[in-house]
């Protein structure tokens, strides 16, 4: 369910490449602004903003980013108000594309996005047109030599969906609830995680024509590059 789909390769690799160049930086903060707003500015009691500074931490990003992000999400600095936003939509050949978003400007995210879609043989649905499609779940990514079944074996007492190895990254699809317990398993089992967080996993994954996968990965990386855009998600297999 949660495989290596070509998108989810393309992804990561370009997760990866945002980092280097500081794009992952701008779009982590909204979402630490947003977070901090809307559940405090505590990491403690906070457990998606202790996740986000995690990850800036995995990303080298400067602490004084982090803080500042926190304070204009809790008002005590001056700042842009960002919204999270979700949108859905159909790729070539009918693929579900999901697409979550924080912007300032709703209005312009949406013409940008219906842009993105029309120019790659695509539109822009109404909400809960594909969304039916996906269920939110846990998604563990991690790297390091290891067997599917040895890493099921090492999960076996952990609320585990679905577990996929290849090319050295494996995917760990779960109930949310345990992501934590077992992103911490993973890397105890000495896999090194690179992600853990709540995601639009699609319930059945589809094929296309080989002739229109290009189509189909040129449209998602469109609206990923976005810089409104955090997450896209599609089932695309």
């Amino acid at each position: 369910m949660a495989g290596h789909n070509k998108w989810s390769q393309i992804k990561h690799k370009k997760a990866k490449e945002d980092s280097k160049r500081g794009a992952a930086f701008t779009k982590l903060i909204r979402e630490i602004t947003v977070v901090a707003r809307e559940g405090g500015s505590d990491p403690a009691s906070n457990a998606r903003l202790r996740a986000l500074l995690e990850k800036g931490r995995e990303i080298n990003m400067p602490i004084e980013n982090a803080q500042r992000a926190i304070k204009r999400g809790t008002g005590e600095l001056p700042g842009t108000i960002y919204e999270e936003c979700v949108y859905e939509g159909y790729g070539p050949n009918g693929i579900a594309v999901i697409i979550e978003t924080l912007t300032d400007n709703k209005n312009r995210t949406v013409a940008d996005l219906r842009h993105i879609f029309v120019k790659h043989a695509g539109n822009l649905a109404e909400s809960g047109a594909v969304g039916w499609m996906f269920e939110k779940k846990g998604v563990v990514r991690a790297a390091g030599t290891i067997s599917e079944d040895n890493l099921l074996e090492k999960l076996i007492d952990f609320d585990v969906d679905d577990v996929t190895c290849q090319e050295a990254l494996c995917n760990i699809t779960c109930n949310p609830k345990a992501i934590t317990s077992i992103k911490n398993a993973a890397t105890d089992a000495g896999l090194k995680v690179e992600s853990a967080e709540i995601e639009w996993v699609p319930k059945d994954a589809v094929t296309i024509p080989d002739d229109k996968v290009n189509k189909a990965l040129a449209l998602l990386s469109a609206l990923q590059d976005h810089d409104d855009v955090k997450n896209v998600y599609t089932n695309l297999a």
